[in-house]
């Protein structure tokens, strides 16, 4: 938890943004797997955890703008909760470490929106993502679930994005912590990972360490040598000789901001000649990429250079063909890069997407394309000094997607099929690292970690 300064000048920036009408804010409960008590591990809801601060479940809080009012509802622990789960500090306690002195439990809520609706004032609320809070919404504001969409509080979206995008220091500091756990996790798989040893058995060994580090995952680790599919989590397969690994994951520190990295690296031995060929070609454009990171640089403007670029590597052998530039308007490149080129981080992984990526990634002038790959960009909006960004260029050479396009010749103009066939069995590469958008341009984030993984192995070894 950060001091309380720091959370009550969160609060009164909020309250002078939205202007007027309550504020309510759901924190998470527990959620269970398979059985009532036999709970998954708890993640507080972030915007919570930004204006209040408090990891602990079954809290919700109201911000009266016009009183200056500030209440965090939640029931005390009973005998029973004490006798599994220990003594904690009162709600009341908590609360007024974060700056706020009226607590009410929850059983005081339904009298307490009724109030507030008989009198006609405004609620405003975010999209709930869970849905036991969508069903208090409704509960609350004597409402259905397909009400609730529109009632949503789009100047309250609003407001906490613009504060929750500009990353303090202490922020960033908190940050670094989670960017280095990641990079120790990365280390390891590169210095473990060898033939007849499972994914599973090798995301293991990562999560382990996030959990040491005092927090734990930020998200699931995607561990696999099929890399051609984005997401691909890890699975029983056995890593091969020769075999590509690609592992992308983020760890979390104790307050839960977040880092998110990936590496590819080779099973035992080195790059064959084309993986060299591939690595170099996304190595690139990741280059070219960190080069345009600046204030006021459209983040669109650098994906769109990390795609001409790759479009240009790949040229050299003859896998597309062309010019570059027309290729990516035309969206040739997205059989081989079908995604995003990064997104925000901070206490989510991809930060406030909760929100909405229109509020969170594009400004008012910007719609998001519908273009195959470039509908895939989370953030396209100039840059700020105080972001906090991915860069995540990548090739996959997915051989569902080629054949489905080679069968329609889709963008036949600016890609060579018949090489490109050849590829099918070589699955994907990416590289990401978080950067900060300073004043003057850009600052990696955390402790160096090598991008060629291949080269460390063999310096480390």
């Amino acid at each position: 938890m950060f001091n309380k300064e720091t959370y009550v000048s969160r609060r009164n920036r909020l309250k002078q943004q939205v202007g007027g009408g309550l504020i309510v804010l759901v924190g998470n409960e527990q959620s269970s797997m398979n059985y009532k008590d036999n709970w998954y591990p708890f993640r507080q809801d972030s915007t919570f955890l930004y204006f209040f601060g408090i990891d602990r479940a079954g809290l919700m809080a109201v911000i009266d703008v016009e009183d200056d009012a500030e209440v965090i509802f939640g029931d005390e622990l009973t005998p029973d909760d004490i006798v599994w789960m220990g003594p904690q500090k009162s709600i009341r306690e908590q609360a007024s470490e974060v700056g706020v002195f009226a607590t009410n439990p929850l059983s005081s809520l339904e009298s307490y929106f009724r109030e507030a609706l008989a009198k006609k004032r405004e609620i405003h609320f975010l999209p709930p993502y869970r849905p036991e809070n969508l069903l208090k919404l409704c509960s609350w504001l004597q409402t259905s679930p397909v009400a609730i969409k529109s009632m949503v509080s789009v100047p309250l979206i609003k407001a906490i994005v613009a504060q929750r995008s500009i990353k303090t220091p202490e922020e960033v500091v908190e940050i670094e912590k989670g960017i280095n756990t990641t990079g120790e996790m990365l280390r390891t798989a590169a210095l473990t990972a060898r033939a007849g040893m499972t994914e599973a058995e090798l995301a293991g060994q990562l999560q382990a360490i996030a959990i040491k580090a005092g927090g734990n995952l930020a998200f699931p680790t995607i561990l696999t040598v099929n890399g051609q599919i984005l997401h691909n989590h890890y699975s029983p397969t056995m890593l091969q000789e020769g075999q590509l690994v690609l592992v992308d994951c983020g760890a979390a520190s104790a307050m839960h901001y977040s880092g998110d990295m990936t590496r590819t690296f080779p099973v035992n031995q080195a790059f064959s000649t084309r993986q060299k060929e591939m690595f170099d070609v996304v190595l690139t454009a990741y280059e070219q990429a960190v080069s345009m990171l600046k204030p006021g640089v459209h983040y669109k403007d650098v994906h769109l250079r990390a795609c001409a670029s790759l479009v240009d590597g790949l040229k050299q052998f003859g896998l597309m063909k062309g010019d570059s530039l027309e290729a990516v308007a035309q969206g040739a490149h997205a059989l081989f890069f079908p995604c995003g080129l990064g997104h925000m981080l901070g206490l989510d992984t991809h930060d406030m997407e909760d929100l909405g990526e229109e509020y969170v990634g594009y400004a008012e002038d910007q719609k998001k394309s519908t273009q195959f790959g470039l509908k895939s960009l989370r953030l396209a909006r100039a840059l700020e000094p105080g972001f906090v960004l991915t860069v995540e260029p990548g090739l996959y050479f997915n051989p569902d997607l080629i054949d489905l396009w080679a069968g329609e010749k889709v963008h036949a103009d600016f890609i060579n099929y018949d090489l490109v066939a050849g590829c099918k069995d070589f699955g994907g590469i990416r590289i990401e690292e978080d950067f900060l958008i300073t004043p003057e341009g850009s600052r990696l984030l955390g402790n160096p970690v090598p991008r060629n993984m291949e080269e460390f192995r063999i310096s480390e070894g």
